[in-house]
């Protein structure tokens, strides 16, 4: 995928946060968490809403979940929050686990999420989820 022009990340959270956020070469995200506390949880609803108020184009984001057991139902209930965001159909999003539960936990909330828009894969390899992501984004209406 050719490069674009990148928007600079909003509060880009560092390490203490308990994820942290790179700018991917085609203008996406790459979000990395460590954990899933109530701290973290708030930090990334902030970030992520922030993000969606100016998202303007069609982007991809990878979420590197391989450090997580398990996700809370809070986190669940900020995913579904984030989720509901009108803009969340400019995304297509790949989701890394390592957790049968976590994989579970995530397909929950793509069926709640269900006409939404956002379009969302969840893979066990990091290189099977950028492969999936670098394919021709396409109008997710």
């Amino acid at each position: 995928m050719s490069q674009v022009e990148s928007k600079p990340l909003k509060d880009a959270p560092g390490p203490e946060a308990g994820f942290t956020v790179t700018r991917r070469p085609d203008g996406g995200m790459a979000i990395r968490f460590t954990n899933i506390s109530k701290d973290t949880l708030k930090r990334w609803r902030e970030f992520s809403l922030a993000h969606l108020e100016n998202s303007d184009r069609l982007t991809t984001n990878l979420y590197d979940l391989r450090q997580i057991e398990i996700i809370p139902e809070q986190a669940i209930r900020y995913a579904l929050e984030v989720n509901s965001d009108p803009a969340v159909r400019n995304i297509r999003l790949a989701v890394v686990v390592a957790s049968e539960q976590v994989r579970q936990t995530l397909l929950e909330i793509d069926a709640l999420s269900a006409g939404y828009g956002v379009e969302m894969e969840i893979f066990t390899s990091l290189t099977e989820a950028e492969a999936w992501l670098n394919r021709p984004l396409t109008l997710l209406v």
